[in-house]
């Protein structure tokens, strides 16, 4: 196994240096995948990578492709350097780096998995968001009738490589916020192992969000639509699953 950081970076220069330094203090390298940012992030974003010429990758992408679109580039630069495996991270610092070790711990144990984080918040959570997550648990536990994912939403993931691309190459999948639920469900319904751990988050260090309230809210709307057609076919089998424990 070896195994990189990705973190996709949309103008979230006050934070990421900070995000950067502790994961490389958990000896993994990083990819920074830079979404299209503004002048300031970018030039933060070259700064890290000369200081850390050695574990540092920095992948530029001229035009914003998205959250999705960001992790899937970097992704498939990670598996043509020699990854097998990519620890997503978000940039705002809201993820508890010590956690790292654990998820690789997980991963090494089971390395066709993809190992997933469901989040313990602080009082720092915006209660209107802790409460709106619901909304998706309960369509994914629906569309893959199973509780197999414990939260699909969390940004602190560690995927196999090789595995998550086949997914994302065979399938449609959202390439903004709905990627992180998307991907999941895909993968799940591939029959690939979801490994549920706990993850400390805080919202966040540069207070900086990019959920578009109308347009992240349709193509979530739109997502579970696609999905739960998706489902429909599928339920034989997801029910066999269901009656065979694999929940």
């Amino acid at each position: 196994m070896r195994i990189c950081a990705l973190i996709p970076v949309y103008n979230h220069e006050h934070a990421i240096a900070t995000v950067v330094q502790q994961v490389l203090a958990q000896g993994l390298p990083c990819i920074l995948v830079d979404d299209g940012s503004h002048a300031a992030c970018r030039q933060v974003l070259e700064r890290l990578q000369a200081e850390h010429a050695e574990t540092v990758t920095l992948l530029r992408l001229p035009v914003n492709q998205g959250k999705g679109g960001a992790v899937l580039a970097g992704m498939q630069a990670a598996m043509d350097t020699g990854f097998t495996h990519a620890l997503q991270i978000d940039a705002d610092g809201q993820h508890d780096t010590n956690a790292i070790a654990d998820f690789i711990a997980a991963s090494q144990m089971q390395p066709d998995a993809v190992i997933c984080g469901y989040p313990h918040y602080d009082a720092s959570v915006p209660r209107a968001r802790l409460y709106g997550r619901y909304a998706t648990h309960v369509w994914v536990w629906i569309n893959t009738l199973s509780l197999r994912i414990r939260d699909s939403m969390c940004g602190f993931r560690l995927y196999p490589l090789a595995a998550t691309l086949a997914v994302a190459n065979k399938n449609h999948i959202g390439r903004r916020m709905d990627f992180d639920t998307e991907i999941l469900v895909r993968m799940d319904w591939a029959g690939i192992r979801i490994v549920n751990r706990p993850i400390r988050v805080s919202y966040p260090l540069d207070g900086v969000s990019h959920f578009d309230a109308l347009h992240d809210n349709l193509r979530i709307s739109l997502m579970h639509t696609r999905l739960f057609f998706g489902m429909l076919p599928r339920s034989p089998r997801l029910l066999w699953r269901l009656l065979r424990g694999e929940n």
